[in-house]
């Protein structure tokens, strides 16, 4: 009987496609998680949750707390519970994988966030005793793992540092949210509700943590004040929510509004309401990780608004489908430009819409049935 854990403390519709994938190949599949957000797609039936600690968002210690507490309930589940299951880790939490290094059993990982790479966000400099060990271990670990997958070109080169390239598969995510599609602004409720049917909107959808600058749509809307038809759009949760919501009251922004998570049954609309969709990737971690929402905004047909390095991953992808433009932080002058400039030229917005629409084509869940391709194929070559 073959058998497999998955391990993936805040599951979403990535890892959901991905084990209903792995479900078609495997006889019983644990998957140990703290919480699960199922929208579009079904669980397989023959995946049997176990429930870990959830992931708290709030502050980086409740993070850190919470990883350590799913940590050792991962341990336990698979050393005590399922020692004969496989195993696919994923960085949720990011030292999950750790335990590879006394597991016998095969096992992958699908690095979403490199690290210790991504702690440079929390100032950490490679010289830190933590770097060091974790440096020292992803070669050991990595080493003995059958598998290493990632998700770009840029996360691959980082991962060289401690893996041979013939170990590391790239595969892109994908917008798993199958019923994702345009919605015409008019046609649109919750854009009518909101009462931003008839502006230009710049949306920010996502997490809003120590590490994403938001600000950045603060400013936006300050420089374009006068400008009646833009409107600002920050929708999220995380530990400075409060912040930049107090923010926007204090500076009497009626450009600018700010919204909490919104619920499933209205995120196609409320995705589909904007006009551009702002990416926001920090220069400490421009190579270390590619935010998944880019695929569900292509996928409603919205051109990206990003802000990251020139060398960034990021980047890259904007250069290739042409479905968007990047900027740097502190060229905020030159986004105005561009977001006032665009606002009145449609046929441009339309280019750039449908290359969102086209780009959506490669990121599809198609990719899911890649990794699990691989993964069957590695083991064969193994029992081989």
């Amino acid at each position: 009987m073959k058998k497999l854990i998955f391990v993936d403390q805040a599951t979403g519709y990535l890892s959901i496609d991905l084990m209903n994938e792995f479900a078609k190949q495997y006889d019983e599949i644990t998957l140990l998680a703290g919480s699960i957000r199922l929208q579009d797609a079904e669980l397989s039936p023959i995946v049997q949750r176990v429930k870990i600690a959830r992931y708290n968002r709030q502050s980086f210690l409740l993070k850190f707390i919470t990883w350590l507490l799913g940590f050792a309930q991962i341990a336990y589940h698979i050393f005590i519970r399922n020692n004969e299951h496989d195993i696919f880790f994923t960085t949720k939490p990011p030292f999950a994988y750790f335990l590879g290094l006394i597991t016998r059993k095969k096992f992958s990982i699908q690095v979403l966030d490199v690290y210790p790479n991504a702690l440079k966000l929390y100032n950490m400099s490679e010289g830190h005793i933590i770097y060091k060990i974790w440096t020292y271990l992803n070669k050991f670990i990595f080493k003995k793992a059958s598998r290493i997958y990632t998700i770009s070109g840029k996360m691959k080169e980082l991962l060289l540092a401690y893996t041979p390239e013939d170990k590391i598969k790239v595969i892109p995510l994908w917008s798993g949210l199958l019923n994702l599609k345009s919605v015409p602004r008019e046609h649109n409720e919750w854009a009518i509700s909101q009462g931003i049917q008839n502006k230009f909107v710049v949306q920010y959808s996502g997490n809003i943590g120590y590490t994403h600058n938001v600000e950045i749509l603060i400013d936006l809307a300050k420089q374009m004040a006068e400008n009646k038809n833009a409107h600002f759009q920050i929708i999220g949760r995380g530990e400075r929510y409060d912040l930049i919501k107090e923010k926007v009251e204090e500076e009497k922004l009626g450009n600018c509004s700010v919204l909490p998570f919104q619920p499933d049954e209205v995120l196609n609309q409320s995705l589909a309401a904007a006009h551009l969709g702002v990416i926001l990737l920090d220069e400490k971690i421009a190579h270390v990780s590619l935010p998944s929402k880019i695929y569900n905004l292509q996928k409603v047909g919205v051109p990206l608004l990003c802000f990251a390095p020139e060398d960034s991953e990021l980047r890259n992808h904007i250069n290739k489908y042409q479905n968007g433009a990047c900027f740097k932080e502190n060229e905020i002058s030159d986004v105005c430009t561009f977001i006032l400039d665009l606002s009145k030229d449609k046929p441009r917005y339309e280019w750039l819409s449908n290359n969102s629409r086209s780009a959506s084509q490669e990121f599809t869940t198609e990719n899911a049935k890649k990794y699990v391709a691989d993964f069957v194929e590695d083991e064969f070559c193994i029992n081989k």
